[in-house]
């Protein structure tokens, strides 16, 4: 469990934002959570609502959002991603809020030949500026079984986790200068599509039709630990003193977790790359 910080209340409805928002439980059915937005039947929902799944195929991917906008959360959802030679595809899933200057927190997932380690690749956007990529490999096959995503975003950090184990932390630098998302809900979103110009081994491996349809699928969709806008009525305050995710960061065994998977596993870091940006690394890589 993470470490709670400074308990204190929050105000959600920041800035030009009057909406309802409320603490949710919801491990519901996906019939309850989620709109199929797009793919013209390639993605469906099964088992009474327990399991949404995605396709590919040459003509269209497919997709889906969330009914609900959020304003911070620890969202959950089980994974399990397009097996065999995925090459080619993406299996995106990510938080964005909408317009110009948009805040995002994302999940992809590109796929590889068969045998080959997916890439986990993860992205922060504030005010519609992000270039803050970093990637990872898994130390399992995420084609084989149910793996737990999860986005941890309070007034505090952004952590990324894979089953629990954190692999990424974004901090809330404001007093330094650095744009973090604080006032913008965002919605949950998921998608299944093709970028082989770039998606696996910068675009140099394509893909193969003939494996088509690719299919990526979801199960256990958890958002009980996050505020969530449900109309434009009114406002309401998220008490962090009842609701510790709120106020956590990583704790020391999290750290360590954290630190083991970034010598392991990954692969890119924005804040290393010198031929990309050679003026100079974004402010938050220095503190």
């Amino acid at each position: 469990m993470a470490v709670p910080a400074t308990k204190k209340p929050l105000l959600l409805s920041l800035g030009l934002f009057f909406g309802f928002f409320v603490l949710v439980a919801s491990a519901g059915s996906f019939y309850d959570n989620f709109d199929i937005t797009w793919g013209d039947g390639r993605a469906g929902v099964y088992e009474s609502g327990q399991l949404l799944t995605c396709t590919l195929d040459k003509v269209s991917g497919s997709g889906f959002q969330s009914k609900k906008e959020y304003l911070y959360g620890k969202i959950d959802m089980k994974l399990k991603l397009v097996a065999g030679n995925s090459a080619g595809t993406v299996t995106a899933y990510y938080l964005s809020s909408k317009g110009a200057t948009w805040d995002e927190i994302d999940f992809e997932f590109l796929g590889n030949v068969t045998g080959q380690p997916y890439t986990i690749h993860t992205n922060v956007f504030t005010g519609g500026k992000g270039d803050r990529e970093m990637q990872f490999r898994l130390w399992f096959d995420p084609t084989a079984d149910f793996h737990t995503y999860t986005v941890h975003w309070n007034p505090l950090n952004i952590i990324f986790l894979v089953d629990g184990i954190p692999i990424r932390v974004f901090k809330n630098n404001e007093k330094n200068g650095v744009a973090f998302p604080t006032s913008q809900p965002m919605r949950i979103y998921s998608s299944l599509w093709e970028a082989d110009d770039w998606a696996t081994q910068g675009g140099r491996v394509k893909t193969d039709w003939n494996n088509a349809p690719f299919r990526a699928s979801y199960r256990n969709f958890d958002d009980k630990n996050a505020c969530s806008r449900t109309s434009n009525l009114t406002w309401v305050t998220c008490d962090g003193n009842k609701n510790s995710w709120m106020w956590t960061t990583l704790n020391n065994r999290q750290i360590g977790q954290m630190y083991w998977v970034q010598k392991e596993f990954l692969i890119y870091n924005y804040c290393t790359d010198y031929k990309r940006f050679p003026q100079g690394f974004a402010k938050e890589c220095y503190l």
